[in-house]
Formats: structure tokens, C-alpha cells, sequence
């Protein structure tokens, strides 16, 4: 398995019904591209939607936080990078960015994220052949720079 560093989703278009009152992309679909991009992430590492419907594990989202750094309109043409930050025989951590296709940064997403047995459902520890994918992955994005971004708080400065 190759995995790139970091991983780069396909190409996803901004969608008609997806556009608000205001005229630019609501925000709640921001959430659904970075979704789209780590279904592809997810893929990569056996967890997609055939992963749910034959061994009936998968991953629910525990805690999010999107920054929204720059509008995005109909028709315009995104990628969805994932990097994978850590991970545990339970749970990952994940940093995403939505790129614009002139390269620009439309916003960006951090997560933690479970797995879970359908049947409880409970969180349980990854299956062995998984977590060696997940190790794979965490591996291959070691070298990246740890995101700016990441590990940001929510709160108003105020000054002394």
C-alpha cells in the first residue's frame, strides 16, 4: 500500500444545493467535503463503506473543529488533504485542508474519530490487519510538519 504524505483526496466540485442565502457555501458542507475527502482516506486504509458492511465496524467522529478561512462558490474545484496526526488501537486523530484547485485554502478541520462495533454500538480496538494500515499511515505522514493549525482552542482574547 502507498500511501501519500499527505494524502490528497479526488477532486470534489462545489454543488448547487449546497450554496446558501449569502451566495457562497454554507458551512455545514464544508463538513460534507471533508467528509468525501476522508471517505477516500479511509478507503485507503480498509475502513470504507465495504469495511462497515462486512465485518459491521466503523468509525463515528468523537470531536471536530473547522476554521473557515476563505469562501468557497458554486462550481469551484477542491481537493481534501488528510493527515494523520496519531492514533491508538481505538481511536485517530486527523488534520484535514480543503484546497481550492489554484491552491489556495478554503478551511481546515481537526478530528478525533472512533471505532466502533454496530452491534453496541461501542467502541472497540481496530482489528490487527487495520491497525497495522493505520501504522502505515502514521508512518508515512511522521515527516510532515506538525499543522499550524492544529491543536487550536476555541475563546476571545482579551487584553489585559
Amino acid at each position: 500500500m502507498e500511501i501519500a504524505s499527505p494524502f490528497v483526496s479526488r477532486v470534489i466540485e462545489v454543488e448547487k444545493d449546497w450554496i446558501d442565502y449569502n451566495g457562497h457555501l454554507n458551512m455545514a458542507y464544508y463538513n460534507v467535503i471533508f467528509d468525501r475527502g476522508g471517505d477516500d482516506a479511509a478507503e485507503l486504509v480498509g475502513l470504507g463503506a465495504a469495511y462497515a458492511r462486512e465485518r459491521r465496524l466503523t468509525t463515528y467522529t468523537a470531536e471536530v473543529h473547522v476554521c473557515y478561512v476563505r469562501e468557497l462558490h458554486l462550481g469551484d474545484r477542491v481537493t481534501v488533504t488528510f493527515q494523520l496526526l496519531d492514533h491508538d488501537e481505538k481511536r485517530f486523530h486527523a488534520y484535514q485542508e480543503i484546497r481550492h484547485e489554484e491552491g489556495w485554502l478554503a478551511a481546515t478541520s481537526e478530528s478525533l474519530t472512533l471505532h466502533v462495533d454496530m452491534a453496541g454500538p461501542k467502541v472497540t480496538p481496530f482489528p490487527p490487519d487495520i491497525l497495522a494500515n493505520m501504522e502505515a499511515m502514521r508512518a508515512a505522514h511522521a515527516a510532515l510538519p506538525r499543522p499550524e493549525r492544529a491543536g487550536r482552542s476555541i475563546g476571545i482574547k482579551r487584553k489585559a
